[in-house]
């Protein structure tokens, strides 16, 4: 089949999406995909295989217009008029439009050139919305609502072919909302095996570490406070973040007034293998997400590459984290805002290094938890489209 993948950012990079593309690709699908460009990419480029058509797009319209696109069409006008100029030239049979924003502009794009359209949800976008920043200003809450967001959802999903969602969380919260549990198919965030970090950081005193966006939603100032009371009977250690967000100095202000600012490096957003090489190196990775009706619905990919590293992982209790780290037997899990039940949990893995979670976290990503088994939920999943087609 010939699908049209629609992405609201750059592409590359994407890891999730390019691995789903490839996979559509490698089982004899014609893949392309249209995105914005704010950085002067050209306008067409084969990447892998995947072809890639993108257009310009001003700050207003991403900035503003995305903002209210509930409110104010303009943001959908820009995604019709770009998609519909492509299969002018193209004839596509699908389209695969990633995340909730554009599904409004999935559908009425797919009833006009007769084509089926698959929803990809990444995120629970209302959960999301209902702890980003920008959506708590007066103006947030005029235009960008929770409740028209979430009837939204809804709508677009019984609409909608088929439904990809990131983990069994999701797929449950869709079906308690009526939506067909037939079409929901669950592909999830997990790793493509084997990969190898070819060298690693060398740290002296134990290291926990950190790795992802910096804001309050991360749930980091509760990991600062429980290792101020870890810092109280073991001393021995270092916190290593790797990341950036608005929430950066907070934290740093927050270390500097428990007295551990010498123990905490904020060492910025790196590059993937930079990240991979400071990993590979710590005894302890952390996942302290905030819990909420967001983190209750999706996983990070970054669970699978810490236990594919054989690194035991400190969790926050958000559902589906808690769920496979419990599963796997790969870390221990604390209530997200208890930094005393952080503190325990840390001690416990500090002093208990003959603890196997490394070892079962590794074993069960190449058991269970590899791209691989994704791929094939996600090609049948077409396939069952295609059946629909012919």
């Amino acid at each position: 089949m010939k699908i049209l993948m629609v992405l609201e950012r750059e592409f590359p990079e994407d890891e999730r999406v390019e691995k789903e593309a490839l996979s559509l690709i490698k089982a004899g699908h014609e893949v392309h995909l249209a995105c914005f460009t704010r950085q002067n990419r050209t306008s067409e480029e084969i990447f892998k295989g995947i072809h890639i058509h993108r257009k310009p797009i001003s700050n207003f319209i991403l900035k503003k217009a995305s903002v209210a696109a509930l409110k104010i069409p303009l943001y959908f006008k820009f995604w019709k008029d770009f998609l519909f100029e492509i299969n002018k030239k193209e004839k596509f049979e699908v389209l695969h439009i990633h995340d909730l924003p554009l599904a409004r502009v999935g559908y009425e794009v797919a009833k006009k050139i007769k084509a089926k359209w698959v929803l990809d949800l990444h995120e629970n976008w209302a959960g999301l919305l209902s702890v980003s920043e920008h959506t708590k200003t007066f103006l947030g809450r005029i235009l960008s609502s929770n409740s028209e967001w979430e009837a939204y959802e809804t709508r677009y999903c019984n609409v909608a072919d088929q439904i990809i969602v990131v983990v069994e969380e999701a797929k449950d919260r869709l079906v308690k909302k009526g939506i067909f549990k037939y079409k929901i198919a669950v592909v999830s965030n997990t790793i493509s095996i084997p990969f190898e970090v070819k060298e690693k950081e060398i740290y002296n005193p134990f290291t926990f570490i950190y790795a992802g966006g910096i804001t309050y939603h991360r749930g980091l100032q509760y990991v600062l406070e429980g290792l101020a009371l870890v810092n109280q009977s073991f001393s021995d250690w270092q916190l290593v973040l790797v990341g950036a967000g608005r929430y950066v100095e907070n934290l740093k202000k927050q270390a500097k007034e428990l007295k551990i600012d010498n123990k905490v490096l904020f060492l910025g957003h790196q590059p993937y293998e930079k990240m991979m090489h400071f990993l590979a190196g710590a005894d302890c990775c952390l996942i302290p997400h905030v819990k909420s009706s967001h983190t209750d619905h999706t996983i990070p990919n970054k669970l699978f590459q810490y236990m594919y590293l054989k690194k035991p992982v400190l969790a926050s209790n958000c559902d589906p984290i808690e769920r496979i780290v419990k599963e796997c037997q790969s870390g221990l899990i604390y209530d997200f805002d208890n930094p005393e039940q952080f503190s325990e949990k840390a001690l416990e893995i500090i002093q208990n290094k003959e603890n196997h979670f490394g070892e079962n976290g590794h074993q069960k990503v190449i058991e269970k938890y590899n791209w691989s088994k994704e791929e094939t939920i996600l090609v049948q999943h077409y396939d069952n489209l295609k059946k629909n087609i012919i």
